[in-house]
């Protein structure tokens, strides 16, 4: 391992002996003009920047001929011909400047990444050992920017600290020559390597503020924004192909969008361009093994591994990056395979154990991913996923597991006490409601965590902290879920999410994995609509404008829809247009057909040829939905005119004489009743608004949300005093919106003062099904199992006040002793006791304690008689 220290001795900076045994050495980093590049050099450099690699090769060997002792024209010859895939050559070239006993650290770098490309691993190995004694016999010899970039790469390969090889020697190297790509490059490419991607962000934008048409570092500020922001990345891989359209890593990435998008065939041509470049390009053939075994290609999969490596046989990095895309798939088992088979070819490639960590965690194995995680942090503690799994491991050993014969859930200890069991009941209803309808038995148990902290989850299902907007993700035998606590002032309905994410374990199961995200996706939220009508996403004024206008998405594209959406609302339509196409098929073709669908998926056929088989071809099904979609759009409330006023400005309430034209001659339309009702209501003409508002409810009686007519409603019959129409707006809203807190609690209020305890108790249900961490549901809860005579039902509510912190201590514990008296319970004495302790006069605990005794007395009898 190579220790870099930083003893002063003016600007030269002296070995230190490495503790640990290894070679000591140094890198003079004294302030020093740079090397004066000739035009030559220039040019030379602008056709590799431009993507002229066949004439930056023609320049360079004509150069090199007539100065067959320069420096740097054999390393710009060597990278011209291995951006052409001419690896052979390359080392040709190399071992002939070589042999002229150049000490240039640059020739040794290309020459260690030639030697790579051919599979020669201990000639790329020397290469970076006579690197690391060159700088440390001869510091004053290299100490411009790219020299110090050059050494600071092979001190990285031989295990130097990264955090001072970034500090130490590529800030110097800024310091030195703030023009030089190198160090820019070298810093954004480390941070990329340990997954710290706002770090990488801002190097290779330092860079780009000084060097802005570097193909290099667009490509790496891409790299940086793809996992959070893909139309930053979007734009940034353009302005790399802008400037070198034949830049393989950029066409590579597009095609690694395109795969992700399953754009098949786009990716298909981005793998062409790049194979048109250089032939032998390993990532390249790598993606087309890709491609292949997405589509059933096995012979294709072959082939293209076997070009993947053609000259490195035991390159790691091509079965990592292969299944890296397989689990991005979901396909984890096949993905675990390949990052084995990059551990067989090199036990120490942590990228490939990082990522076989997080298969197994995904499959549910979880102590060899639980290792292998330990093993890379205890290898690479910069690697911030590696970190953050080791973080989060300490944490969830702290959860409390809860089990039955068909689940496994694991939650903080608070929470599961308060509604773990519910969460058990609630899966139980899933499993047995979904596997009946689709014709499955799940093998073995289901594992679901429960997560508290947004980071936490973020971190179990993504890697990193950062989650944008999941609630849930299934694995398939592994489910992670937000806790309502996690998103503190943005309610969601949880038991939704948990039978959405149920009805993924069982698609994905019935397809081995294999289905696209459309189509999961929509399969969920369509079964969130079967099971409850205010679950889901569906039809509302701003997916109809959606789809009558031009955002409707073919189903031949709408994966894609998912990747890079103009807005959340764009994500969301996503997830509902996506539950349109499977309400189309079944309405359209039968459930059934539905089913052969996910079974042909799980043998592995591709997509459209499946959905041509049970359905239309694909063409043909885009036009159908197509239809279909606006046709369901044209028929939200068609009472109702829904045509906008033409200018924004006109709703914001500018323009008031214009409104009142435009308004008079459209009396049923949608915005006009809207604006009128609201109008009246300010002015507390509640009458007038009632009017407006159930015409409004009649037509539209689907209308969820804060802004929902059903809630106006309520509101201006509370305001008259008319209990009765206040309660039946509120029921219609609670029927079609699932997360109405505040009409589930004033339906609560109402029915317990009208003694109506159905009432009460289904809309405890329903604020639970939302918040299960506050008392109020449970208080009403309790109140409704007792007037129902129902003692299981009370005992969950007074253990979850219990649990909450309720106000009377004494009361809760005295109801929960009582309930759990008549099931029998042997605690039931203990919360007595409890109550007692609590309020040790309480007359009506101590009455109850009196009759246990008595009951508990043993009876006396008399002596037998002679």
């Amino acid at each position: 391992m190579v220790r870099i220290s930083l003893n002063h001795d003016g600007n030269r900076l002296r070995p230190r002996r490495n503790l640990a045994g290894g070679r000591a050495f140094a890198c003079c980093l004294s302030l020093c003009a740079g090397f004066v590049w000739g035009a030559d050099f220039e040019d030379a450099e602008r056709l590799l920047r431009q993507g002229d690699y066949t004439g930056a090769v023609v320049m360079a060997e004509s150069s090199l001929a007539e100065r067959p002792y320069s420096l740097q024209w054999p390393v710009y010859l060597i990278e011209g011909l291995s951006n052409l895939g001419r690896y052979a050559e390359a080392r040709t070239v190399l071992t002939n400047a070589l042999a002229g006993e150049s000490r240039s650290i640059a020739l040794r770098w290309s020459g260690r990444e030639v030697y790579r490309q051919l599979g020669d691993q201990a000639a790329a190995n020397r290469m970076t050992d006579e690197i690391i004694d060159l700088v440390a016999s001869r510091p004053w010899s290299y100490r411009d920017a790219s020299d110090l970039v050059y050494f600071g790469r092979a001190a990285l390969a031989r295990g130097a600290d990264p955090k001072d090889v970034l500090d130490r020697v590529y800030a110097k190297a800024k310091q030195l020559d703030p023009q030089a790509r190198g160090p820019y490059l070298a810093g954004g490419e480390l941070a990329l390597d340990k997954g710290d991607y706002a770090l990488a962000a801002k190097q290779f934008q330092e860079g780009l503020e000084r060097l802005p048409g570097d193909p290099d570092l667009h490509l790496g500020l891409a790299r940086a924004f793809a996992p959070s922001d893909p139309s930053l990345m979007m734009a940034s891989v353009e302005a790399a192909l802008k400037v070198n359209p034949n830049h393989i890593p950029s066409l590579l990435l597009l095609a690694d969008y395109a795969v992700d998008a399953e754009d098949y065939p786009e990716a298909e041509r981005l793998t062409d361009h790049a194979r048109s470049v250089n032939p032998y390009h390993p990532e390249t053939w790598a993606y087309r093994a890709v491609l292949a075994h997405l589509q059933n290609q096995p012979g294709r999969e072959q082939a293209a591994m076997e070009m993947a490596l053609k000259f490195w046989t035991n390159n790691p990095a091509v079965p990592h990056l292969v299944g890296r895309k397989l689990s991005q798939k979901y396909r984890f088992a096949e993905g675990a395979e390949r990052q084995r088979q990059a551990l067989a070819f090199q036990p120490d490639f942590l990228p490939a154990k990082e990522q076989l960590a997080q298969d197994l965690l995904r499959l549910g194995q979880e102590t060899e991913g639980w290792r292998l995680a330990e093993e890379v942090h205890q290898a690479d503690g910069y690697d911030v996923a590696a970190m953050n799994l080791v973080t989060l491991k300490d944490a969830m050993a702290k959860y409390h597991t809860l089990t039955n014969e068909h689940f496994v859930v694991r939650m903080v200890p608070r929470e599961a006490a308060i509604y773990g069991d519910r969460v058990l009941e609630l899966l139980d209803a899933a499993r047995e409601h979904l596997t009946g309808r689709y014709g499955l038995e799940l093998p073995g148990p289901v594992l679901l965590e429960i997560f508290a902290e947004q980071q936490d989850f973020a971190v179990r299902t993504f890697g990193m902290p950062e989650n944008h907007g999941f609630l849930g993700v299934c694995f398939g035998p592994v489910v992670t879920a937000n806790s309502p606590a996690s998103r503190p002032g943005h309610p969601f309905n949880w038991e939704a999410v948990i039978w959405h994410e149920f009805t993924h374990v069982i698609t994905l199961q019935l397809t081995r994995n294999k289905m696209p995200r459309w189509l999961s996706e929509g399969i969920s939220v369509f079964e969130e609509r079967q099971a409850s009508p205010a679950w889901g996403e569906r039809l509302d004024p701003d997916y109809r404008e959606m789809i009558l206008g031009e955002d409707l998405t073919p189903v031949s594209e709408l994966s894609g829809a998912f990747l890079a959406p103009r807005s959340e609302k764009h994500l969301q339509f996503a997830y509902y247009e996506s539950s349109l196409v499977v309400e189309f098929l079944v309405e359209r073709f039968g459930f059934d057909q539905l089913r052969a669908i996910l079974a042909d998926l799980g043998g592995g056929e591709e997509i459209n040829a499946v959905l041509a088989r049970h359905t239309l071809p694909i063409a043909e099904l885009d036009r159908a939905f197509e239809t279909y979609a606006r046709e369901t759009a044209a028929a939200l409330a068609p009472n109702l005119d829904w045509e906008k006023p033409a200018q924004d400005s006109i709703l914001a309430g500018l323009g008031e004489e214009a409104w009142e034209l435009w308004a008079k001659t459209r009396p049923n339309n949608f915005w006009v009743l809207l604006r009128q009702a609201q109008a009246h209501m300010d002015a507390g003409e509640w009458n007038a608004a009632a009017e407006l508002l159930e015409l409004i409810a009649t037509a539209y009686p689907g209308f969820a949300g804060p802004d929902s007519v059903h809630l106006q409603l309520a509101g201006v019959y509370r305001a008259q005093g008319d209990t009765l129409k206040e309660r039946a707006a509120l029921e219609r809203l609670a029927t079609c919106d699932d997360t109405a807190l505040g009409a589930y609690q004033r339906l609560m209020e109402l029915g317990a003062e009208a003694g109506d305890w159905p009432l009460v108790e289904s809309n405890s249900r329903r604020y639970l099904a939302v918040n299960p961490l506050v008392p109020l549901p449970y208080r009403f809860l309790a109140q409704a199992a007792e007037a129902q005579d129902n003692p299981r039902l009370a005992v969950r509510a007074w253990r979850a006040l219990i649990e909450l912190g309720t106000a009377n201590p004494a009361e809760a514990h005295f109801k929960l002793a009582r309930h759990l008296r008549r099931l029998d319970d042997p605690s039931a004495k203990r919360h007595l006791l409890q109550a007692l302790e609590e309020a040790p006069r309480y007359r009506e605990a101590l009455q109850l304690l009196l009759e246990w005794e008595r009951e508990e007395a043993p009876v006396e009898t008399g002596e037998a008689g002679t």
